[in-house]
């Protein structure tokens, strides 16, 4: 077995890292995770705005996209504050913006209940949703060869980022009461 050095990497083994000056020697994987946080978030918004342009529509920017998927789920009309927490968006009017966007784009239609606002996705809303999803079964996961060993890792990354994502949200409230 190689030997650990403090950092917890083998001995003479560099962390991929985007902040050298960030590396923890209690957690230096911490700062990988997070290089390679950015880089494939940064590879899946791109990811995202290609594939839905692939479906016809272009100039979206990546937030557009997901929320144009989110107030497509499951058929429901959302409010904004719902779409807001389940996208963990703290800033209201970003998705608000990317709502009017979309409004303005004839994919997603508000309708009022008293004083409240919801949104759904419009037949054509729908429409591109379904060829960005037929997009992404030939692109993406027939690329991907999943296995069911592989399915199951990816998996469990996804409940590792959730994880993650709690851990950062109460850094995030910590550091705000500093």
């Amino acid at each position: 077995m190689a030997s650990k050095s403090d950092a917890g990497l083998p001995r003479g083994a560099a962390p991929i890292v985007s902040s050298a000056h960030l590396v923890s020697p209690r957690s230096a994987e911490m700062s990988e995770f997070e290089f390679g946080l950015i880089v494939a978030g940064n590879a899946f918004h791109r990811w995202v705005v290609h594939c839905m342009s692939a479906a016809g529509l272009k100039d979206l920017m990546p937030l557009d996209v997901l929320v144009l998927h989110h107030v497509t789920h499951r058929a429901r009309d959302k409010r904004l504050s719902d779409i807001c927490f389940i996208m963990n968006v703290e800033d209201t009017h970003l998705i608000n913006y990317s709502l009017k966007k979309l409004q303005g784009l004839g994919l997603v239609a508000s309708s009022k209940s008293g004083k409240e606002v919801t949104y759904s996705a419009t037949e054509d809303g729908r429409g591109y949703v379904q060829r960005y999803r037929e997009i992404r079964e030939s692109c993406l996961i027939d690329a991907l060869k999943a296995d069911d060993a592989l399915n199951k890792d990816i998996g469990e990354l996804a409940r590792l980022l959730r994880v993650l994502s709690g851990i950062y949200d109460q850094a995030a409230r910590a550091a705000a009461s500093l």
